[in-house]
């Protein structure tokens, strides 16, 4: 079983240009999911915008991102969150568990579209979480 932590950045419009950029600095292998494409969006003007992205490099570093929809707050410098995922259940609910103690669940932990488990929560110092749990490691 296997568990990765990683960043998760957030952008207005602009995720699949800052992650090609970030391919050009650091190499590796880009995907790319929109909104559209995991049909899970009820506004089609943003159908084409980056629903999660993942630059996977030769060095094993593993950076994620996706445009923030408009109506949902999005302030620069706090744009970012921590991405703990795997395929380790238990491990990943444990950390869950002790990180939404005296935090904020923003997001339950439940099934999501493409089929993981997935939440999102702020710790009680103020740090957002994202946790995926399932096969799909990206």
């Amino acid at each position: 079983m296997t568990t990765r932590f990683n960043p998760y950045l957030a952008f207005r419009d602009s995720a699949r240009e800052a992650m090609e950029f970030y391919r050009s600095v650091f190499g590796g292998e880009l995907t790319v999911s929109t909104f559209g494409d995991m049909h899970d969006w009820d506004d089609p003007s943003e159908n084409a915008k980056v629903m999660h992205s993942m630059l996977t490099t030769d060095r094993g570093f593993v950076l994620m991102a996706s445009d923030t929809p408009q109506g949902t707050d999005y302030t620069p410098g706090t744009n970012f969150s921590l991405s703990l995922s795997g395929d380790d259940e238990s491990v990943l609910r444990g950390w869950w568990d002790a990180l939404t103690a005296d935090g904020r669940v923003d997001m339950p932990l439940e099934r999501a579209p493409w089929g993981d488990l997935f939440g999102m929560c702020t710790d009680r110092f103020g740090v957002s979480w994202m946790v995926s749990i399932g096969d799909q490691q990206g």
